[in-house]
């Protein structure tokens, strides 16, 4: 560079505008980001001792990418070369890869390339770079305000740190507006300016993160304001207004942020929150969105968050949508507000995604034919028997008849799944009452066929009924997966913490854990060895590093197992567990070698079935055809089994677990009890469980219980044999023929019956022992 064009280009810069002059020249300068270039931080460790990877700068305009960049010009003893990728192209990428190499090969010294704007380059630009950034010839510093994962080349990526720079804080702000007025080489200093506080607070509120944006305002203020009778500008908050009207807002019609404004936008009108579905849609119009990308993603909504919970939600969009393209703005912002505040009020239902269950049913299946009743009888009807059987709905009284529908290899498909909220909660009984009837009418039909896939049971019928009863009413997976996102609702994971399964079993909790606590550590124990083996085959899976730790033993070996590891010190954030009160009747020893494993800040939390209030089989059956009396002998038995003191099975509520956790040693013992129903068909098995003998026990025992009930059954559960429920009754008195009574009448009422199981499960959540 000449004697002219130095002074040219320092005539540029001194003319260049306020925000330009002022950038930071050194760390000590740059404001904010504290995150990535703090103290004892690794981009600022990097940039000090020259020792940079190729990096991108991801943020909103105005929070120091650039600046940042020439930061790292100004500090490196690398050549560095500055590159905008609005204006430059492929010939200048490679001038500067030649200025590169010939600088390697004759000087041995590195060159760092910057690239304002870097998304801006084709996918064809940029892997211009990518072999150079490979082989080390350059140094890439990219700055972009888009998504470097979508919009720069994945291999340029996977090859660079990326640091995302957040919007400024208004003390951030504050600090740089006040070293301009007090720069004299580059600022204000050398002028006399009072700028009022109130005035510095509102360029700093409307800047709204944005350096540039109050250092502008500042210098706009500055340059056209003139000074009073004393030489002085005023900047008073008059002059701060004018300077900076309108509040900057980052949106971009096809970036982050767009994307993520209207996704906040729908996920607070599925949570409906009216307030903050306003406020996204005041700033997706405020920042100029197209009103009709707001209406069609309303108009999605509709369908798949409201649905039949509300049928009239798509008619109100609908119509909002058409007021708005009959009125335009400004006055269409009212209809737009209307649909919004209306699906954000309404009741929700998602059941609209049956559909793709359907979708999946025909893409998975094999070529299914129409049954004959519901094929055209307008062509064939005489020569095939089309349409033959079909039963004309309108005939029948509420204009509906139950017969089959869907073809033959999917009888037992049940998609559709009424909601509990609006209109669906109309239609819900009436939805299941119909199932009920066409179940009834296809058992009873000549042209069923079994052919609906893996089922419970061998016979034909069986599997037709089971078939639609397993997908109609089993509610057993919902409500596990629904028992572990309460569990770890209640005891807030983090990445870093340790974490203890205390009954393993399936894994349930346990690889929930391993996703939550990626940073920290997992240890699960299981006293079921083929469990225990199946878990660590499964661990043996992941990464070792990332693999839980299993131990197969009683929890009362805890600290045996631990020691084996060497890890007897061993202690945890937070110790999870499901149903880990068992029958051993030393429940409350169990929990006490549990407290000292807890660290200060930790927490117990666990779900447990209240045995105490499980269901009574009495309430099952209906008595109005026996005695009275016999009814009364059988509720007294069967609810004496729960006050039992020698059966520690189910002899406990959830005030006795409260206690106990208290009496082990734990503190702050928090209960929240919660009842589930689920749909349960009761079964030969359960029949033969309930009243044929109790699992591994011999007739002598069931012969010494009738013969002796009340002196007998004392020396059973000493024993250590439990007694099942046709034992229980006998113990209580019920003659041979009444205990024949009552189970012909269970086995009449109850056999291959859906009943309501209710369960009651605690879920309780402790601190550790007070100091």
């Amino acid at each position: 560079m000449d004697l002219f064009a130095q002074g040219r280009q320092a005539q540029i810069e001194k003319e260049s505008p306020l925000a330009n002059r002022m950038r930071p020249r050194t760390l000590e300068e740059f404001a904010g980001q504290e995150h990535i270039v703090g103290p004892g931080r690794l981009l600022r460790r990097a940039i000090q001792a020259d020792q940079l990877s190729s990096l991108i700068f991801y943020g909103p305009p105005g929070t120091g990418k650039t600046t940042l960049a020439r930061v790292i010009a100004n500090s490196t003893r690398s050549h560095f070369i500055t590159i905008n990728a609005v204006l430059a192209g492929v010939a200048q990428i490679r001038e500067a890869i030649a200025e590169a190499q010939e600088r390697r090969n004759l000087y041995g010294q590195r060159t760092t390339l910057f690239v304002d704007e870097v998304h801006r380059w084709n996918k064809a630009q940029q892997d211009a770079l990518l072999p150079h950034v490979e082989n080390g010839t350059i140094i890439l510093i990219g700055a972009t305000t888009e998504n470097p994962y979508f919009e720069v080349n994945k291999a340029l990526v996977s090859r660079s740190r990326i640091f995302q720079l957040k919007p400024l804080t208004s003390d951030d702000l504050r600090r740089i507006a006040l070293q301009a007025l007090h720069d004299a080489e580059r600022g204000y200093g050398r002028l006399p300016i009072d700028l009022h506080p109130d005035a510095l607070d509102h360029l700093v509120d409307v800047a709204n993160g944005d350096a540039r944006g109050v250092l502008n305002a500042l210098e706009l203020a500055a340059e056209t304001t003139p000074p009073n009778e004393d030489g002085v500008v005023v900047i008073d908050l008059a002059v701060a207004e004018e300077s900076i009207q309108r509040r900057a807002v980052l949106y971009d019609k096809e970036g982050d942020v767009h994307y993520d404004t209207i996704s906040a936008f729908i996920k607070s009108l599925r949570g409906s929150d009216p307030d903050a579905a306003l406020y996204w849609l005041a700033k997706m119009i405020y920042a100029g969105e197209d009103p009709r990308f707001i209406f069609r993603r309303m108009a999605i909504l509709a369908g798949e968050d409201v649905g039949l919970a509300d049928p009239n939600a798509a008619v109100v969009v609908a119509s909002c949508w058409e007021l708005f393209e009959r009125i335009g703005l400004p006055e269409g912002q009212f209809p737009l507000a209307q649909a919004a505040l209306y699906l954000a009020t309404c009741p929700k239902s998602n059941s609209a995604l049956a559909f793709f269950d359907a979708l999946g049913a025909v893409e998975q299946e094999q070529e299914s034919e129409v049954p004959n009743h519901l094929k055209d009888a307008n062509r064939d009807k005489e020569g095939f028997g089309h349409g033959q059987g079909y039963l004309y709905p309108h005939a029948y009284r509420e204009h509906w008849v139950a017969q089959q529908y869907l073809p033959d290899a999917l009888q037992g498909k049940v998609f559709y799944q009424p909601g509990d909220q609006g209109y669906e909660r109309q239609i819900r009984e009436q939805v299941a009452r119909r199932r009920e009837e066409q179940l009834a009418a296809m058992l009873e039909s000549r042209e069923w066929r079994a052919g609906s896939g893996e089922v419970l049971t061998t016979g034909p019928v069986d599997k037709a009924r089971d078939a639609w009863l397993q997908r109609t009413i089993s509610q057993a997976g919902r409500n596990l997966g629904h028992l572990r996102d309460r569990l770890f609702a209640l005891a807030l994971v983090q990445r870093h913490h340790l974490v203890l399964d205390l009954n393993a079993g399936s894994g349930l909790l346990t690889w929930e854990a391993v996703r939550r606590a990626p940073e920290g550590g997992v240890w699960a124990i299981t006293a079921d060895p083929q469990a225990g083996e199946a878990l660590r085959q499964q661990a043996a899976r992941l990464p070792e590093l990332e693999r839980p730790v299993i131990l197969i033993g009683e929890l009362a070996e805890l600290e045996y197992l631990l020691s084996l590891r060497g890890e007897a010190d061993l202690r945890f954030d937070r110790i999870l567990g499901r149903n880990v009160l068992t029958a051993n009747g030393n429940r409350t020893a169990g929990l006490a070698q549990l407290a000292p494993r807890l660290l200060p800040a930790g927490r117990l939390c666990l779900a447990q079935v209240i045995p105490r209030h499980n269901q009574r089989l009495y309430e099952l059956v209906d008595w109005s055809t026996v005695s009275t009396r016999l009814a009364a002998k059988v509720k007294a038995a069967e609810e004496e089994i729960y006050r039992d003191p020698a059966d520690p099975l189910v002899n406990w509520d959830e005030a006795n677990l409260a206690a106990e956790v208290a009496a082990a040693g734990f503190s702050n013992v928090q209960l929240q009890v919660e009842k589930q129903v689920e749909q349960r068909r009761i079964t030969a098995a359960h029949l033969e469980r309930w009243f044929g003998l109790a699992e591994g026990q011999e007739r002598g025992s069931h012969d010494q219980v009738a013969k002796n009930p009340k002196s007998k059954i004392q020396n059973l559960k000493l024993e250590g044999e439990r007694l099942n429920y046709v034992e229980r009754l006998q113990a209580a008195g019920l003659r041979p023929k009444e205990l024949e009574q009552v189970a012909a009448l269970y086995r009449r009422q109850l056999h291959d019956q859906v009943v309501g199981w209710p369960t009651t499960v605690a879920f309780l959540i402790a601190g550790p022992p007070a100091l």
